[in-house]
């Protein structure tokens, strides 16, 4: 991060950052809930730096309930809603008031005719209605705290339903009421069952039917303690939610499901609060493809966002990301439950050889960390393994230890290993007595052992005793049916937990005053236009950002003189702001060693622009830069997130491989790295083929400098792309040789 003191990047790092004019702050890392003062802190573009949390202990938990097209005759749709309002009212002890023009009384219950009519001031109102529209000034009248709105035909229908939804939205804020939906469920008032102890799931859902594998958990022994189905998310959203989970103290982990994200900044930010109070927050977000995106716009009529910019958000404040509801149940369930990891250390124990190396070539496949155990402990298991058994990791037991007393010896002995964090023990199948015996012996030593044993009851009937009652009725063993499963949910165990003890908010450190280097950049901006190569470059160096020795002349006398100046061998390229791609153009001269061959290229440069009708402010002399890695690093706005930054392998190879790594502003000098190691020609910086290593600090510096630019600039800057930035050898810095910015 900027200011912190990773490897090199101390003293002479924080003073070519002050010089851009950024003042480095001293990161801290806490867990607390920010300051009233903080949750109104600002960046440089306005925006805040803390999620507000919304207050909703009345929404879930409300004293009085108003019901508005209550209804108790037989065969109408709302006397159903009805009736399973009265029963979750009863069970959460709250006050239901009917409300309906035409009826006296609905289940016995006075009905009132109008909302105006209620007898008190209620905490929540459920619209039964078609069009809630009218209803909102009537409920901020009775200054009603919290309205839910069942119905649809908005912007999950077109055009049409988006304009209808707008006109709820701000009646909504007019009001000062919040709303959750329209389009949305019953799923808030479901029956939790209230016998389960530990730490509880939350579920977030835009489609309700898709939390249905989460909420049934509960028949597993998995405690739930909300649902919150958003719907269309008109007012409350996922991130409100995701906030407000984040700190209440039951829940051990948030379950979502995402179809469109409402503002990408806000889901961040509640992202962030999540992290910060370290509650892993796992999600199925649907949109990886563009047949899922459309699908999902179409039932929420919501923006999915570019995937690439989600997935590369969610890690970066880390939030796990699963693909399937089978994998978020599992995840879900085990990072609600276990206890943070003594070590990360993975052993694989089973009654198979074949068993285990299948397991744990796709375990280290997932990157898994399975250490082979040392010799001393692989000679105390072979006290009841035969010699002639594996057990370095995976460890092969033979079968027949588990019938007796040797059984728990093996798996006490596995856990007392210190490098050892988790063991997993596969069961491919009911194999009693012996599988039985084993699953009681890890049931007891998970029992008294603060490490994770995991197990996967591979058993397609699953109606065994040794499943159902002994692995399911334990509330320290993680059991799962699948190998991917299993894998998935450790990996994101061990993951969740190295993110949360390391864990900065970008947010405490992101700029809250603009530099100088923005007012310098400021008078650069073309409101629509793209700049030339030579204005983008001094863009560039409005942030210290180093580019070649260059100037812009405008006769081929001129050029001979820069060339002198500039020193031999040169690059000559047109300059102009309407040209991209000059490479293609033939505008671009490389390796010229002398003043006749300026004064060809001069002459031929403008005569190819004038055949081409490309307008010139000029064309560019500039220093030939060689030797190094070229990479390319650029500026790119998401609708959902707003600027973002990339770094990735550049020149012609950024099109051909699009080996690139993503990250939305604010991050630090971590992130900065992260990204670097993300990318598969990231052993191009680490030098190859007698190649020296590249100057990465300087990269990493130049990324930092990028983002600046995109947080104070990310009203009026469009595009910049830094393409190639030639890294220089470790110690020589990096030099930005093209740039092309376009301005909004």
């Amino acid at each position: 991060m900027l200011g912190s003191t990773h490897g090199t990047l101390t003293t002479d790092f924080r003073a070519r950052v002050e010089a851009c004019g950024e003042t480095p702050r001293t990161a801290v890392h806490s867990t607390a809930a920010p300051s009233a003062e903080d949750t109104v802190a600002l960046d440089v573009s306005g925006r805040p730096l803390h999620a507000e949390v919304p207050d909703l202990d009345r929404f879930f938990r409300p004293e009085s309930v108003a019901v508005i097209g209550a209804s108790d005759a037989e065969g109408r749709p709302n006397t159903g809603i009805t009736r399973q309002l009265l029963a979750w009212a009863q069970r959460v002890g709250a006050r239901i008031h009917p409300v309906h023009p035409t009826r006296a009384s609905v289940f016995g219950l006075p009905c009132h005719a109008s909302v105006a009519d209620l007898p008190e001031q209620v905490d929540l109102a459920v619209l039964l209605v078609g069009d809630p529209l009218p209803v909102i000034e009537e409920l901020a009248e009775a200054k009603v705290k919290f309205a839910v709105a069942f119905a649809s035909g908005f912007a999950e229908t077109g055009d049409a339903g988006a304009a209808a939804q707008a006109r709820l939205s701000a009646a909504v804020e007019r009001s000062g009421l919040r709303l959750l939906g329209p389009n949305t469920n019953l799923n808030a008032f479901e029956a939790f069952r209230d016998d389960l102890d530990g730490p509880a799931i939350a579920l977030i859902t835009q489609s309700g039917h898709q939390g249905r594998p989460v909420y049934t958990l509960q028949e597993l022994g998995i405690r739930l303690s909300h649902w919150a189905p958003t719907g269309n998310e008109a007012d409350l959203e996922t991130s409100d939610f995701i906030s407000y989970f984040a700190e209440r103290p039951e829940v051990g982990a948030i379950a979502c499901y995402v179809e469109g994200l409402k503002d990408g900044r806000s889901f961040l930010l509640a992202a962030d609060r999540a992290a910060r109070n370290g509650v892993p927050v796992v999600a199925v977000k649907v949109g990886r493809t563009e047949t899922g995106a459309r699908m999902a716009a179409s039932h929420t009529g919501k923006l999915t966002g570019a995937d690439t910019v989600v997935d590369a958000a969610m890690r970066q404040f880390g939030v796990i990301r699963v693909d399937g509801l089978d994998e978020l149940q599992d995840t879900a369930a085990l990072l609600a439950r276990a206890r943070k990891p003594l070590a990360d250390g993975v052993v694989v124990y089973s009654i198979s050889g074949g068993t285990g190396a299948h397991f744990s070539d796709l375990a280290t496949e997932a990157g898994l960390s399975l250490p082979t155990l040392p010799q001393a402990r692989q000679d105390e298991l072979h006290q009841w393994i035969p010699e002639y058994l594996n057990v370095a990791n995976p460890v092969d037991n033979g079968g027949h230890p588990v019938g007796d007393w040797r059984g728990r010896k093996i798996i006490d002995s596995i856990l007392a290993d210190p490098s050892v964090g988790v063991l997993i023990c596969p069961i491919t199948g009911p194999f009693p007595p012996m599988s039985d015996r084993l699953a009681q012996d890890l049931v007891d030593a998970a029992e008294q052992s603060d490490k994770l044993i995991c197990v996967i009851w591979g058993s397609p009937v699953g109606t065994e005793e040794a499943y159902r009652t002994t692995l399911l009725g334990s509330s320290r063993v993680a059991t799962f049916r699948t190998f991917g499963n299993c894998i998935t949910a450790v990996r994101a165990y061990l993951g969740h937990h190295r993110f949360t003890a390391s864990y900065r908010s970008p947010f405490d450190e992101a700029p809250r005053t603009l530099s100088p280097s923005y007012r310098k950049a400021q008078a650069l901006m073309r409101p629509g236009q793209q700049l030339s190569e030579h204005a983008a470059k001094q863009l560039l160096r409005a942030y210290g950002i180093r580019v070649p020795r260059e100037q812009l002349v405008t006769s081929a006398a001129a050029a001979v003189r820069a060339a002198g100046l500039v020193g031999y061998p040169v690059v000559m390229k047109a300059s102009g702001p309407q040209l991209g791609h000059k490479t293609e153009l033939g505008l671009v001269k490389i390796g010229l060693t002398s003043a006749s061959q300026i004064r060809d290229a001069y002459r031929e440069l403008t005569d190819i622009a004038r055949y081409e009708n490309v307008p010139l402010d000029g064309i560019l002399v500039c220093q030939m830069v060689e030797r190094g890695v070229e990479m390319v690093v650029g500026v790119t706005r998401d609708d959902l997130f707003g600027p973002t930054v990339t770094v990735g392998l550049g020149g012609v190879l950024v099109e051909v491989l699009r080996d690139t790594a993503v990250r939305v502003p604010p991050f630090g000098e971590d992130q900065a790295r992260a990204m670097l190691t993300e990318l598969r020609g990231h052993p191009l910086l680490e030098g190859v083929r007698g190649a020296p290593p590249a100057d990465v600090d300087a990269l990493v510096e130049v990324v930092l400098r990028v983002q600046r630019m995109a947080l104070e600039l990310g009203d009026v800057l469009s595009e910049l792309d830094v393409n190639p930035l030639m890294v220089l050898p470790r110690g020589q810095g990096a030099v930005a040789l093209d740039a092309l910015a376009i301005c909004r």
